[in-house]
């Protein structure tokens, strides 16, 4: 179902969601039935170009999860003024039932000149009383001036800084966006997790916990040419953990190349005038591992890759606001500028 090119009527596009539940309604008969679903209206800004089949897959394996209203908007940079969109709908059917569940998707391609159209064209298209999240997969689009209108019907707006060309002008854009009073989300911080919580697993041990004020030096290796994003993030929060145990240690990044240009390679702890690191995480030689090396020992731990769907499970399970990123992001955009 679909509303004409030029212009799109909120209402037109409800009447054509009406008519899909009733279709999707009479298909069920004689069966157990269609369960509609919703948590969230979840909107998509993307590039036209972006792929559309990987941003469809994506948002069917959230929905279980996270049932949402999709709403995925396709950019492409024109001065004339239009706009298009279609509905249709996400079902799964879970293990063992015969029951149906299903959740709206509003498709809509604009041209950049239609942008500041757009706030009042989604914001009658939400779920009212739930929480909107704006996903926006282009740099582009967010540094563009009337984004933010678009963005002001969102309670939180999810970003990927490892996406921007400079990262320390990426730290700074986001910085001044949530200066603004913009609730905010980056995938880079996300992938960060689970570097976090094999760092946090290393000091639960007693004997490792006492030699934390004694870090000088942090060592944060990268395979990109300029230091990501995701290593101001980590080196910022080890700082602050530091800092609140009277250490004050000196960070260097360093770049080993390879890909994902993003992806960090290593995180080492050291103490003046110690030949062995405290602790050390190293990417191991196996797919999805990594190399914990602490007090002597040596263990393996797992250090997937990370997908959009499991970076975007993560980060719709926090709604609200996330303070250590928010702290995170305050010290790592002064780290890029020192």
């Amino acid at each position: 179902m679909g509303a004409a090119s030029g212009t799109i009527a909120p209402d037109r596009i409800l009447h054509d969601m009406a008519d899909l539940w009733v279709s999707l309604g009479k298909q069920g008969e004689g069966d157990a039935g269609v369960l509609r679903a919703c948590s969230m209206t979840l909107v998509v800004a993307a590039e036209e170009s972006d792929d559309a089949q990987a941003i469809g897959e994506t948002l069917a394996a959230l929905m279980p999860e996270h049932p949402s209203r999709a709403i995925v908007i396709r950019f492409r940079a024109e001065d004339q003024r239009s706009l298009a969109a279609r509905v249709f709908a996400q079902c799964w059917m879970p293990f063992g039932h015969r029951q149906q569940i299903c959740c709206e998707q509003i498709e809509i391609t604009a041209s950049d000149a239609s942008l500041p159209d757009l706030a009042a064209v989604v914001l009658p298209l939400t779920v009212p009383d739930l929480p909107v999240i704006l996903w926006c997969r282009s740099p582009r689009l967010f540094q563009l001036p009337a984004f933010s209108q678009l963005a002001a019907i969102a309670q939180k707006v999810v970003l990927d800084s490892a996406a921007f060309g400079d990262p320390a002008a990426a730290l700074g854009d986001l910085c001044g966006a949530a200066a603004a009073g913009r609730l905010l989300a980056d995938l880079s911080w996300t992938r960060l997790t689970r570097w976090r919580e094999l760092i946090a697993q290393i000091f639960e041990n007693r004997a490792q916990l006492a030699n934390l004020p004694l870090v000088s030096d942090i060592l944060i290796s990268h395979r990109a040419v300029a230091t990501p994003t995701t290593a101001y993030y980590l080196a910022a929060w080890l700082l602050e953990g530091l800092d609140k145990i009277g250490a004050h240690p000196r960070v260097q990044f360093r770049s080993d190349g390879g890909e994902p240009a993003w992806r960090l390679s290593l995180v080492e702890l050291r103490a003046q005038g110690r030949a062995d690191a405290i602790a050390s995480i190293a990417l191991a030689a196996g797919p999805g591992a990594a190399e914990v090396k602490t007090g002597g020992l040596v263990s393996k731990a797992l250090l997937p890759a990370l997908t959009d769907y499991s970076l975007m499970r993560e980060e719709l399970s926090i709604p609200g606001r996330d303070p250590a990123f928010d702290r995170a992001l305050a010290a790592a955009a002064k780290l890029a500028l020192s």
